[in-house]
């Protein structure tokens, strides 16, 4: 869902973010459920949410520390500021553009420079990190959306619209054991949500500025970052050939042979864990 700025939550001057004289900005790209604003001179962003929404805007909160933290480049807290109609987090920008706004020949460019940001990323000592976005999180959540019939069908594959998400969930339950036994066998800190949109190049370099968007960001098996930047990324490739000279590419990069059951398991479930 787009953000609505005006409705819902507060804007950032009601929670207490006030921006120095100069106006806060909405931002009205992006699927966050939260109003997402951007400062008059582009150096920070505010997110402010309802107080249902306050705990997980401040799991967003300590997870952009802690990976700042840890080195790997990304947005910075700026601001935490809480009141009876909300919360608003305030950011600095990572500078830059979205992978997702350069064309084709510049994302295969920037392809190698992306695919070694991830593996470092997923190179994180995984016990150092306090967060999960583990398979069962996943599963659970899953049910929950598809229970309350909150999917939105936008989110699924083209050929799974037309289809109940129950049944989209009844076909991966049968593999949620085995899928557990491989997460558990080698977990990784994975961004959560790592599609092109949430990896920020700098255009002149082609190298990668910073990874955006952490409310998911946490132990779990690499493929359920992997399966998500390679779909996304075959928005942008011109065709089913370089799609898949860019899958193998990337796992030649990343620096492993990649497993085509756990990608697709995991872009069939994320879907559905929306809503």
């Amino acid at each position: 869902m787009h953000a609505t700025p005006g409705l819902g939550p507060a804007s950032p001057e009601t929670l207490g973010a006030g921006d120095g004289g100069g106006a806060w900005v909405p931002v009205t790209t992006g699927e966050s459920e939260a109003a997402v604003f951007r400062s008059a001179d582009g150096a920070r962003y505010a997110k402010c949410v309802l107080p249902a929404d306050a705990a997980g805007l401040a799991a967003e909160r300590d997870r952009i520390a802690w990976l700042r933290g840890q080195g790997v480049p990304g947005a910075t807290v700026l601001a935490w500021h809480t009141t009876d109609a909300g919360a608003c987090l305030v950011t600095g920008a990572v500078p830059g553009v979205p992978a997702d706004q350069v064309p084709a020949a510049d994302l295969w460019t920037a392809w190698d420079n992306i695919a070694d940001a991830v593996r470092a990323l997923h190179e994180l000592p995984v016990g150092d990190c306090p967060f999960h976005r583990d398979l069962e999180t996943m599963a659970t959540t899953a049910r929950d959306v598809v229970r309350r019939g909150a999917v939105n069908p936008e989110f699924l594959p083209e050929e799974q619209r037309d289809t109940p998400p129950a049944d989209l969930l009844a076909r991966l339950v049968p593999q949620l054991a085995r899928r557990r036994e491989q997460e558990q066998a080698d977990p990784v800190v994975c961004h959560g949500d790592l599609c092109l949109p949430n990896i920020v190049l700098d255009p002149r370099t082609l190298t990668v500025s910073g990874f955006i968007d952490l409310g998911r960001l946490g132990a779990a098996d690499r493929h359920a970052d992997l399966s998500l930047l390679l779909a996304n990324a075959r928005e942008t490739w011109p065709d089913e050939e370089r799609a898949r000279e860019a899958d193998a590419a990337f796992a030649a990069r990343y620096g492993m042979p990649l497993d085509g059951d756990r990608l697709r398991f995991y872009l069939h479930l994320d879907p559905l864990t929306w809503g």
